[in-house]
């Protein structure tokens, strides 16, 4: 049996993205399901050509507030259902998480919030923390669960180019590095770590700095799968020389 691809890519706009080729990098790219993040568009806003991919259906979730957050789903096989959020208003009026379900497993499609400067919202991101690991958990008692997406988070100091600089930064705070840690001891498996436990590879460089041609990153972007289903994963990829955004699209691919 041949391998499922997925992919995931933070778009920090879905229609800034569809002028920079994002249509035909989706038609050409093979995958089972690409989530998007990030999208800052309401469905209504969107080209008929996003509604309409060539050989995908598309899902999407956004935001209350116009320009924010949304993700969405672009599957060349129907789901058996769609899930948008997860039943917590707080949460879901952000438009963060949207969820296909498959015969044989959940892929949950995350943007998870930024804690911003001064850790100002981090109360908030904790609280979503621990509501998107009960989901998932609770999912993966019925059968394969991956979450993908932005995570808003360095989880080790290999994961960011400089950690000494950026310690109780958003993204990489103790609190927020505690929370990644005990989601993945809870029963999920960080597939790109999992597979390349000494690689240096980032997901995401400030538009400042000229960050991107310097390789001044953080791994932020993440494929994970639930631990009893670690026997699936085949490989991890993240994508670094896709551009049309300050993030690139990462990959999993699994049995």
């Amino acid at each position: 049996m041949a391998p499922k691809k997925l992919l995931s890519w933070n778009v920090n706009g879905i229609r800034a993205a569809e002028k920079k080729g994002l249509i035909p990098y989706i038609e050409e790219s093979g995958a089972e399901v690409i989530a998007l993040q990030e999208t800052k568009a309401q469905p209504h806003q969107l080209s008929h050509e996003l509604h309409h991919i060539a050989g995908y259906e598309s899902f999407f979730f956004s935001a209350e507030k116009k320009g924010y957050s949304g993700v969405a789903l672009y599957c060349r096989v129907s789901p058996r259902s769609i899930i948008s959020g997860m039943g917590v208003d707080a949460f879901d009026r952000e438009g963060r998480v949207i969820t296909a379900e498959y015969d044989d497993y959940y892929l949950i499609n995350a943007y998870y919030p930024n804690a911003q400067h001064g850790l100002l919202r981090l109360k908030y991101k904790q609280d979503f923390n621990a509501c998107i690991s009960d989901f998932a958990h609770e999912l993966s008692q019925d059968k394969t669960v991956v979450l993908c997406g932005d995570l808003n988070v360095a989880h080790r100091e290999i994961d960011l180019k400089n950690p000494d600089k950026n310690i109780n930064n958003p993204g990489f705070s103790a609190e927020e590095r505690q929370d990644m840690t005990s989601f993945l001891n809870g029963g999920f498996v960080d597939t790109f770590r999992e597979l390349y436990p000494d690689k240096e590879q980032y997901t995401w460089w400030s538009y400042r700095f000229n960050a991107r041609v310097r390789n001044i990153g953080w791994r932020i972007d993440y494929f994970c799968i639930d631990a009893q289903s670690k026997d699936r994963l085949v490989d991890a990829q993240i994508y670094s020389s896709v551009m049309g955004s300050d993030h690139c699209p990462i990959g999993m691919d699994f049995i």
